[in-house]
């Protein structure tokens, strides 16, 4: 489990492609490494990756991780090039304190920046969600606004939701500018999103009790019934 507030920022220093997968060895990252262990899962712009070999000290401090296909396949991950940086968490802490929203750094998809505009220090970012697929639905039912999304594994808060669209909008502040790599992508980069998961256990709890049998099923839909009939009486409909 992570918080969704990035701790530093790593620069990929390798890449190692085969048909299996993709290895990534990250450096620039002692300040996250003094208490790692091999096993140890280090959130890499919101993927959990598990920590392969690492050195704490070596270089400026360098990990290694494995990235299996499903993982090239949900995240942008596969696009990065050496020297770049990326974003890193640790694993939550039971001793810390809880400042962004529960992550799982389990990707669910990616999105495109399509806007980018200064709001006095601050900066507003757009962004388009892919097209729906049976294997892959939107993930437009889990964004509202001033609700919680994962960017690149940033905690932030969504400003504005447009489903026509298919788009959704943040905010950074000058702070969260300089301590992330979100501000500096372009127009057109990738990014990886991952809704808040309390969205997704309600919609499927809410969607297997209208759908299925038993007391609880009943007694939900009888509830929606007499909201749906009730609304329709004060209309004058029936």
């Amino acid at each position: 489990m992570f918080t969704g507030l990035i701790e530093h920022l790593g620069t990929v220093i390798a890449i190692d492609k085969d048909p299996g997968g993709c290895g990534l060895t990250i450096a620039n990252s002692a300040p996250i490494l003094g208490d790692c262990h091999i096993g140890d899962s280090i959130a890499v712009n919101g993927a959990c990756l598990t920590v392969t070999e690492f050195h704490a000290t070596e270089g400026g401090g360098w990990f290694k991780v494995w990235l299996a296909n499903e993982t090239l396949d949900r995240t942008d991950l596969g696009d990065r090039q050496v020297g770049e940086q990326v974003n890193l968490e640790r694993a939550m802490g039971a001793h810390v304190r809880f400042g962004g929203h529960f992550v799982q750094a389990h990707v669910d998809s990616t999105a495109t920046i399509v806007d980018r505009a200064p709001d006095g220090d601050s900066l507003r970012l757009t962004f388009r969600l892919p097209e729906s697929t049976p294997t892959r639905p939107s993930l437009l039912p889990y964004l509202i606004p001033k609700g919680y999304v994962t960017i690149d594994g940033a905690s932030l808060t969504l400003t504005a939701v447009d489903d026509a669209q298919k788009t959704f909008s943040v905010m950074l502040i000058t702070h969260t500018q300089e301590k992330i790599t979100l501000s500096k992508k372009p127009l057109g980069a990738k990014v990886n999103i991952e809704v808040d998961m309390v969205g997704k256990y309600v919609a499927k709890s809410v969607a297997a009790a209208l759908g299925g049998s038993g007391e609880e099923g009943e007694g939900l839909r009888e509830l929606v019934e007499k909201i749906v009939e009730k609304t329709l009486a004060k209309r004058g409909i029936v």
